[in-house]
């Protein structure tokens, strides 16, 4: 069993993503466009081709992914991955374990979004989405956002206000939680760094003497159903 004591690097969250292979409403084959209110994510290209299509207010962007590009975009991004043939990407999360408890926000249409129980019917995944799971309530849950992200392109920078002010009224409630989980993880590694320079002012080196080394085989799971494809996770945040 992997050691799970000790975060990723700066308590970043890591996944490999085979992005879904079936066409939305628009005919685009691909993900769910969805924002993330705290976090970075960035984009490891390691097969296939495509681009991710993204929204912020200075306008809609489309970037090509190919084997070898690294692509991150900041919170408040709106994307969606387009799938041109077999595109496997490893993610790079901030904040490990903040998108796993509500960080992201689908483009579901406004009256979805207003509504926190009708937001979370069609958002929610059987048995949350683990391995195995019918992948086409997924389908369901991205033709949905699909729709949303179209009237976003087509409304401008005020539609676009419009949704974060409406994801951040839906997420508010959370933020207790999230801010608990960000010290456990990504706080306490960002706050670890500034411990070891100030004892390396000191010229004490005790935490050199601590050392340890870390492995994880392979993933923790595979094929579970995400907004952009089947993830095979690693272990995040103690």
């Amino acid at each position: 069993m992997p050691d799970r004591s000790a975060v990723l690097p700066g308590g970043i969250g890591l996944s490999r993503l085979r992005v879904y292979d079936t066409a939305a409403p628009d005919g685009v084959v691909g993900g769910t466009p969805h924002v993330h209110l705290c976090c970075t994510e960035g984009y490891v290209v390691t097969g296939g081709e495509g681009a991710v299509q993204t929204l912020t207010a200075a306008g809609y962007r489309e970037t090509p992914l190919r084997p070898g590009a690294v692509v991150w975009f900041e919170p408040g991004t709106v994307h969606r991955l387009v799938n041109g043939g077999e595109l496997t990407i490893v993610v790079l999360m901030q904040n490990s374990g903040l998108p796993e408890t509500g960080d992201a926000v689908l483009t579901f249409p406004p009256d979805v979004l207003a509504d926190p129980d009708a937001y979370l019917a069609a958002a929610a995944l059987p048995n949350g989405g683990a391995p195995g799971t019918d992948v086409c309530a997924a389908y369901r849950r991205r033709d949905l956002a699909v729709i949303g992200f179209q009237a976003l392109r087509a409304g401008g920078p005020a539609a676009l206000a419009a949704f974060h002010d409406a994801a951040v009224a839906l997420r508010r409630p959370l933020l207790t939680r999230w801010r608990q989980r960000w010290s456990a993880g990504a706080g306490r590694a960002a706050a670890g760094t500034g411990e070891q320079l100030d004892a390396l002012e000191r010229g004490d080196p005790g935490h050199l003497g601590d050392a340890r080394v870390y492995a994880v085989d392979e993933p923790v799971e595979r094929g579970r159903l995400g907004m952009c494809g089947l993830l095979d996770t690693y272990p995040a945040a103690s």
